[in-house]
């Protein structure tokens, strides 16, 4: 694997990483998985710094 192949395999990664973050903040993680995908840590950074977990 090339570098470019495994920095979009590190970014695709991330992207689930923050869905599931997102998942067990009762957040949706579809929404996140997008912004993740678009902002990479940026994304993962402000749902963990900035969101609580949500009450049903």
């Amino acid at each position: 694997m090339d570098n470019s192949q495994n920095y979009a395999v590190g970014w695709g990664t991330l992207a689930l990483i923050t869905a599931g973050i997102a998942q067990g903040k009762n957040r949706s993680g579809g929404n996140w998985f997008l912004l993740g995908f678009l902002l990479g840590p940026i994304a993962t950074f402000v749902l963990v710094a900035f969101f609580d977990k949500r009450e049903h």
